[in-house]
């Protein structure tokens, strides 16, 4: 399988050659944080090859001092990006960075003991199709 992703702004572009084993929903601090949302959403591979199409000297990486969590991310226009973790052994891949439909459903949510507050009973809130008038 290979699946392609970019960045917002388009500047970086990049490639996912094989197979995702799985698909978390992050709840954790450092994720509401990077993500600016309730969670992060992220596939992980310890198979699959990353390959940079663009802009590749426009992703930039910030690893959390004292921590294993990192972030890489456009330059330019700050979009989520995927990274090489664990001694590049593990392709992480921020799901809404892909520009096609994947198959995989999410495997499980966790760190849900972090889980802000506002973020219970999504279910029951009110949704639109597009903006509210």
């Amino acid at each position: 399988m290979s699946i392609t992703g970019s960045c917002l702004c388009g500047a970086v572009s990049f490639e996912v050659s094989g197979e995702f084993e799985s698909l978390y929903l992050c709840h954790c601090n450092r994720c509401q944080k990077d993500t600016g949302s309730v969670h992060a959403s992220n596939l992980f591979s310890s198979s699959a090859k990353l390959i940079w199409k663009t802009g590749e000297d426009r992703v930039k990486t910030y690893k959390l001092p004292s921590t294993r969590h990192v972030k890489c991310f456009c330059s330019n226009c700050g979009s989520a990006l995927p990274s090489l973790q664990m001694n590049n052994q593990l392709v992480v891949v921020p799901a809404g960075s892909l520009d096609q439909a994947i198959s995989i459903k999410p495997t499980a949510h966790i760190f849900t003991s972090s889980s802000a507050a506002w973020a219970q009973n999504l279910e029951r809130v009110i949704s639109y199709e597009q903006l509210p008038e």
